[in-house]
């Protein structure tokens, strides 16, 4: 009697969890993409036929008046898996990087960044590393000092949307750990969970809900050690249509902030953010924040 022949079906690949510092990405984006507080900004990125591609950023602080602009080429060779990428901006610092992805190893990139100050002559050198496949993504960078190298080493382990990540900084010249983070999170389709204690002091939390194709929310929540205070936040992102959208989030100071977004054509936006108290005596005074940073208060950006 034949033997007979069970077909498995093929088994689904595992995702690539993301870097450490992606933990959390789609909530932060929801507080933070959109309120360019007290800043006016312009971007341009163009490609030439021989696919050099060029960024050239602008930004204005409306309180005090100083502008900054910047300049970055970047070259890919593909056939080597090559990166070229040169920067410039109004401080006169010059950069230059290169970077080398899935040559060595499948699923390894490594990187060498320089800068360089004409001005004073100061110069600064970094190595970074990374390496992702299934279940893991692994990083680890190195600032070379005169002083001594720091490292900087990162690792991210997910199984079945459930995520682990470990972030650590050790300084050479102190011989000591500067930074040591820990983060747990979970993540499906249209939401993620992520939770993260840094240095055993700051704890942090943060809630993602994609709730249709147009309605995005999150939900912040921070707590310090030795502090009484917790900071709490709410924020939505909704598309009116495929070229707008209109941005709204609170937090427990019952500071508000709204933004708008337009999109003019591909790679151009236009960003009209506002920010108030949302209560009589409860506000902050003047709540645009310098250089286009968060207002006081948000509990956003401290996960990882």
């Amino acid at each position: 009697m034949a033997t007979p022949v069970v077909c498995q079906p093929p088994r689904t690949p595992m995702a690539i969890p993301p870097s450490y510092a992606d933990l959390g990405k789609s909530a932060r984006d929801i507080f933070n993409k959109g309120y360019g507080f007290g800043l006016v900004k312009l971007d341009v990125k163009t490609k030439s036929a021989s696919g050099v591609e060029f960024t050239t950023s602008g930004s204005s602080n409306t309180d005090t008046g100083k502008v900054n602009g910047s300049l970055e080429t970047k070259y890919k060779w593909a056939e080597y898996g090559l990166t070229f990428t040169e920067k410039w901006n109004t401080d006169n610092t010059l950069g230059t990087e290169i970077a080398i992805e899935d040559q060595i190893a499948k699923g390894l990139k490594l990187t060498f960044d320089t800068t360089f100050s004409p001005n004073t002559g100061k110069k600064s050198g970094k190595i970074k590393s990374a390496y992702k496949r299934e279940c893991l993504n692994l990083g680890c960078d190195v600032d070379f000092d005169f002083a001594g190298p720091a490292i900087h080493g990162s690792a991210v382990f997910g199984y079945e949307g459930w995520l682990a990540g470990y972030q650590m900084t050790f300084d050479s010249a102190k011989s000591k750990l500067t930074r040591n983070n820990f983060s747990v999170g979970y993540k499906t389709g249209d939401f993620q969970l992520h939770t993260n204690v840094n240095d055993g002091s700051e704890f942090g939390g943060s809630i993602y809900q994609k709730v249709s194709d147009n309605l995005e929310t999150a939900v912040n929540l921070s707590w310090t050690a030795g502090s009484n205070s917790t900071r709490f936040g709410i924020a939505a992102k909704y598309k009116l249509d495929s070229t707008a959208s209109i941005s709204a989030k609170v937090n427990n100071s019952s500071l508000v902030g709204v933004g708008y977004t337009q999109t003019l054509r591909p790679a151009r936006r236009v960003a009209v953010p506002s920010a108030r108290p949302g209560l009589p005596g409860q506000g902050r005074g003047r709540a645009a924040a310098q250089g286009g940073r968060e207002p006081p208060g948000w509990p956003v950006g401290r996960g990882t």
